[in-house]
């Protein structure tokens, strides 16, 4: 078995794919969407199970729908007769998916038997976990499963907005109001931690400007990107999370001045009739990384 192609540039765009929807699989790779997660989990009937293991086998396959893109594999939870079979089917593929996204987290330990099988059927270490945060409880243990990163891989939260105001019996409404301080508690966990975080899929799929509405507001909380459910909305996210021309020549600016010799130990400088410092250097780096080609 081959290993994972690795992760690469932005995840402003991150497409579920029913992976037991062949349609969907063959179309996904004329998408610009910067990474596909294949669903094995609630977008799939128990029924169709087997089928969306077959089937994701063969996407990952070389020349297979997915070949050569960045793929998230969502496996089933151990609380479920379907965990252990994902997992083999898993290592059976032709390669090994860029990450398993673990559904409903709620403490490390759910992490930590992931990891221990994905290690017992031999996949490499570049192969890392992504989290769903979908309960309250993970919510109380966020800390905690952030933290174990460095023992189990995880890479990156991903947000399940909809699982979240179900067990919490809020009312969500346009500006998600209700879920801000949780969103603002994730994205917080991950920057103090390292990891990436996407931001919760937008339901009303006709709906573009509610989308876009969306996106922008994920944005500015300071998400990384947007988990997305249609084609349609893939333009959209990369849009709303990608950083504005304005932006980039400002960035390009500041690094450019703190390239010249005489600002190599500098820890503020003037620029532009403004005062820069190395944090803002920091930024405008991070800004430049997450620009599209």
């Amino acid at each position: 078995m081959s290993k994972p192609v690795p992760a690469r540039g932005p995840l402003h765009s991150v497409l579920y794919i029913p992976a037991s929807n062949q349609r969907a699989l063959d179309k996904a790779r004329s998408l610009p969407a910067d990474a596909f997660i294949l669903d094995l989990e609630d977008a799939v009937a128990p029924a169709m199970k087997g089928l969306a293991r077959r089937q994701m086998q063969d996407a990952l396959a070389d020349g297979g729908a997915l070949s050569g893109c960045t793929v998230v594999v969502r496996i089933n939870g151990f609380d479920t007769p379907y965990a252990e079979e994902d997992l083999a089917a898993l290592a059976a593929a032709p390669r090994w998916p860029d990450a398993v996204l673990v559904p409903k987290v709620s403490e490390p330990s759910d992490l930590e038997r992931v990891a221990a099988a994905l290690a017992a059927h031999g996949a490499p270490a570049e192969v890392r976990l992504w989290a769903m945060i979908e309960t309250p409880a993970a919510i109380v243990n966020l800390k905690e499963i952030a933290g174990s990163a460095p023992r189990t891989g995880l890479d990156c939260l991903v947000v399940g907005a909809n699982d979240i105001a179900k067990d919490m019996r809020l009312r969500v409404k346009p500006g998600r109001a209700t879920l801000l301080p949780i969103l603002s508690t994730i994205v917080v966990t991950a920057r103090a931690y390292g990891l990436a975080v996407l931001d919760a899929v937008y339901n009303a799929i006709g709906d573009s400007e509610g989308f876009r509405a969306e996106c922008i507001d994920g944005r500015d909380w300071g998400f990384d990107g947007k988990t997305v459910i249609h084609p349609s909305q893939i333009a959209i996210a990369r849009e709303a999370f990608a950083p504005t021309p304005d932006e980039i020549a400002e960035a390009e600016a500041i690094v450019a001045a703190f390239a010249r010799p005489e600002n190599a130990e500098a820890g503020a400088i003037s620029l532009n009739g403004q005062m820069v410092e190395r944090l803002h250097l920091a930024i405008a780096e991070r800004v430049l990384a997450s620009r599209r080609d």
